[in-house]
């Protein structure tokens, strides 16, 4: 008994050694789409199509490979299993064919067809009508070639499906457009894909699971808004027929999860969609997935405890560790104690002078013109102390940090600080140099709450469009009593990029492309 080694020159593997032409897919594809018909004028039930509706399939290849795996060199198994999967290497010789058959998380077993086991007319039928690409199912004996390759000794086969278009190289790569523009193909070609997709589930109920434990009930609140909030942000907008109204998706969830922490439900979170019509880079994706938690009865810090358990405890899942291996091979240490870090102190510090609550806004612009700082859009106090803490603090932080005490003026939803005026209790916390939760001491105070929304109403006014609107739904909720609360939102796409190193499209399924 032969085997056949994985590449071997001259085979055939998926897209082969360079990528065809488009004359070339245009050819094959006709070839394959003859291949489809001669498919359904030899089936018994034509009205059927051309493949099978369901396949004998008794054992996974994961699973086969799990039990199988160390058989020695030629070894029998006696055992007979029925398994299916695509095919990304075929290699056909006068009396034996040789496949690689290809899970959907990527394992591979070896399907050999011989003339002594299928016969000469399904030998020949397998010749003629296999393609690279194609599903198919195979069944017979579990054995290890002589090259100690895991392999079904085929005695029936079949066509799952045919592939009429060629695969990219599952040897080569695909471009990063093509990647995000073709996931699918880059989940077939690339293990990079396909466990990043995995990475992704292990987080998520690695969430839940931390989550669970500490008594939080999981909620979904409404996509479609009558008004936005919960964040400053350019909502889209849309209409909605049945209701002859304008209605914006939402832009964060924080309003209505607080509506519920108002209801009685003193810890609950959200793993949602999120939408954003604003720039899309390697941070930033306009639809994106986030996660928000609300715990009544305590604070900034307690919420500062909560999020670093969730990020470490997603790491092990994912890793196994804290210390994670990015994609570029840099290893970056999630553990221990967060440093965290006042925001007007660094920046103090950073700067070489003294920037307090109580530094004039042109005392601000002044310096900022000074050190190449642009002052942004309808500037105020705030949104200058925080474009000053970036260019002079953010570059610094290499270790995971919490940002901590916030201007009053960029964050109307925000309890003032206990104990220093102008400042509220608000921290960002930043991994691998961007920004990656947002945490609060919640202003559950009505009175207060509206006049912060006026504030941002006159901003509004003013051309401001990330600005938040007067909510009096909202407010009409706060009037009925929230207790004390400690909020956080993290995006799940960015927390991805902090396990895995990815940039933020690699970490989206299906990320939104021109």
């Amino acid at each position: 008994m032969t085997d056949s080694p994985a590449p071997p020159s001259g085979a055939a593997v998926a897209g082969d050694v360079s990528e065809p032409s488009e004359e070339e897919v245009f050819e094959q594809k006709a070839v394959r789409l003859a291949k489809r018909e001669r498919l359904i004028a030899e089936r018994e039930d034509a009205a059927g199509g051309a493949y099978p509706v369901a396949v004998p399939v008794t054992d996974t290849i994961p699973a086969l490979r799990a039990r199988f795996g160390d058989l020695e060199a030629g070894a029998e198994t006696g055992v007979t299993a029925g398994v299916a999967g695509r095919v990304v290497f075929s290699r056909n010789t006068g009396k034996l064919c040789f496949a690689t058959l290809q899970s959907g998380d990527g394992s591979r077993i070896q399907a050999m067809i011989s003339l002594a086991a299928v016969g000469e007319e399904s030998l020949q039928r397998w010749k003629e009508l296999v393609d690279l690409g194609d599903h198919v199912f195979v069944s017979g004996e579990v054995i290890s070639s002589r090259r100690g390759e895991l392999s079904i000794m085929a005695t029936s086969w079949q066509i799952a499906a045919k592939a009429v278009l060629p695969l990219p190289n599952v040897y080569g790569e695909l471009s990063e457009e093509g990647r995000v523009r073709s996931r699918f193909l880059d989940l077939i070609v690339r293990d990079q894909a396909r466990a990043t997709v995995r990475a992704r589930a292990a987080v998520n109920a690695s969430l839940r699971q931390t989550f669970t434990a500490h008594d939080f009930i999981e909620v979904e609140t409404p996509m479609l808004q009558v008004q936005h909030g919960g964040a400053s942000a350019r909502p889209f907008v849309t209409h909605s027929n049945a209701f002859d109204t304008e209605l914006y998706l939402r832009i964060a969830p924080e309003l209505f999860l607080k509506r519920a922490v108002v209801g009685g439900l003193d810890r609950v979170f959200e793993i949602n969609r999120n939408f954003r019509n604003e720039g899309a880079d390697s941070t930033h994706s306009p639809e994106f997935a986030m996660l928000e938690a609300y715990q009544a009865y305590t604070d900034y810090h307690g919420i500062a405890d909560l999020t670093q358990e969730l990020i470490q405890n997603a790491a092990v899942a994912v890793a196994g560790s804290t210390t994670v291996t990015w994609a570029d091979g840099t290893v970056y240490d999630l553990g221990g104690q967060w440093e965290r870090l006042s925001m007007y102190d660094s920046l103090s510090d950073a700067a070489g002078r003294a920037i307090t609550p109580e530094t004039s806004l042109d005392d601000l612009l002044a310096f900022a013109a000074e050190v190449g700082v642009e002052a942004p859009p309808h500037a105020t106090h705030g949104k200058l102390v925080e474009e000053l803490w970036e260019h002079f603090v953010k570059p610094g932080l290499t270790r995971p940090t919490f940002v901590m005490d916030f201007p009053v003026d960029t964050s109307p939803l925000v309890r003032e600080h206990r104990s220093i005026p102008g400042l509220v209790e608000k921290w960002d916390l930043y991994v691998r140099g961007f920004e990656l939760a947002t945490g609060y001491s919640e202003l559950v105070d009505p009175v207060i709450q509206r006049e912060r929304f006026v504030e941002q109403a006159k901003l509004a006014a003013r051309g401001d469009v990330e600005a938040m609107r007067i909510d009096d739904e909202f407010l009409r909720a706060l009037e009925h009593g929230m207790p004390p609360t400690g909020g956080m939102g993290m995006g799940i796409d960015r927390l991805l990029m902090a396990i895995t190193g990815l940039g933020i499209r690699e970490t989206i399924l299906f990320p939104l492309v021109k």
